[in-house]
């Protein structure tokens, strides 16, 4: 059986993918990937299926060994990364063979970066997912000394590379009004789209908490809030003033007012938004959302097209003279 070796690991390293949607009224939030564009950047460069888990690493990756070659991609929040000690390109897909060692290092910028195998880690599904939900007792953290089985690859091209646009630095995020908007006055809520927030460093696959000059947040007749259904994107604003974005872990129930809700187009880089990141936010209405999720759909659609072959030193190419260096030439004496 192919697999996975995991020689070491960081502390939040977790196998991901796209979730479990639809069960809310189970008392499950969908979990999945923090970042599933992630997941569709890494399913292009690999030419498969953007259901396929991978390894979601949170802040630090780990090392990594396969029993057979394998091809791999790596994507998300950019990360040093070797293998046997020679750096390799992030956003981008690449071969490992029995012997060599893959090693993920720290976050540069953002907080979750991906490792993803041809033909997907293919640990046994629960309730439809392979996704570890920590909150719900699905799944662990991976640890070192993890054998993770891999499914079948049909393919075999590597060496791919997409550009992609910064999701990983914080900035303006999106949001639309939520149940309890109304109940913020209209200077609290001019207020908070004039706050520049901080990412705090207590944030997890649960939600983000944001620290910010001055005084907190309060709505009218907060304390009678009565628990309702909440969703991944939804600010709740605590007891101290304090917001809190939900992300795919959050629970789905919740009594403290919700401020907004991040529209799902921003999702991924607000959780992306690493530890000290400066976040600003601005509410948008229904058409102007609408029209961000056609654009993000459209994108999403059309990442499939976008890898292309990176540029490689010929004296890596262990294979050089299999290639069709030259074709076309004609004799200068030809008529």
């Amino acid at each position: 059986m192919r697999e996975l070796i995991v020689s070491r690991a960081g502390p939040a390293v977790t196998v991901q993918d796209t979730g479990r949607p639809g069960m809310l009224m189970q008392g499950l939030s969908r979990g999945g990937a923090a970042d599933p564009v992630a997941l569709a950047e890494g399913a292009a460069l690999l030419g498969q299926a953007g259901d396929l888990a991978a390894l979601e690493m949170a802040g630090f990756g780990g090392a990594f060994a396969v029993t057979e070659p394998a091809r791999f991609a790596l994507t998300g929040a950019p990360m040093r990364a070797d293998i046997d000690g020679k750096a390799i390109a992030w956003s981008a897909s690449h071969l490992i063979v029995p012997g060599q060692v893959l090693t993920v290092g720290g976050a540069e910028r953002g907080a979750y970066g991906y490792l993803h195998l041809g033909g997907g880690i293919a640990t046994e599904p629960v309730l439809g997912s392979r996704a570890a939900h920590l909150v719900a007792g699905i799944g662990a953290p991976v640890q070192a000394g993890a054998r993770l089985p891999l499914g079948p690859d049909p393919r075999t091209e590597a060496g791919l590379i997409l550009d992609v646009e910064d999701r990983f630095s914080g900035g303006m995020i999106r949001i639309v009004h939520s149940a309890q908007t109304a109940l913020f006055a209209p200077e609290e809520r001019e207020r908070f789209e004039a706050t520049e927030f901080t990412r705090d460093d207590r944030a997890n696959r649960m939600g983000v908490r944001l620290t910010m000059a001055g005084a907190g947040f309060a709505a009218d007749r907060q304390l009678s809030i009565l628990s309702e259904v909440i969703v991944p994107g939804d600010i709740q604003v605590t007891g101290d003033g304090t917001p809190f974005v939900l992300l795919p872990e959050c629970q789905t129930t919740g009594g403290y007012p919700r401020l907004g809700t991040v529209i799902p187009a921003d999702l991924p880089a607000m959780a992306q938004a690493g530890p000290g990141a400066r976040l600003r936010f601005r509410f948008v209405g229904f058409d102007e959302a609408l029209e961000a999720e056609r654009r993000h759909r459209m994108m999403l659609r059309d990442l499939p097209r976008r890898p292309r072959p990176a540029i490689r030193d010929p004296r890596e190419i262990p294979d050089l003279l299999s290639y069709r260096l030259i074709d076309g030439m004609i004799s200068a004496h030809d008529t």
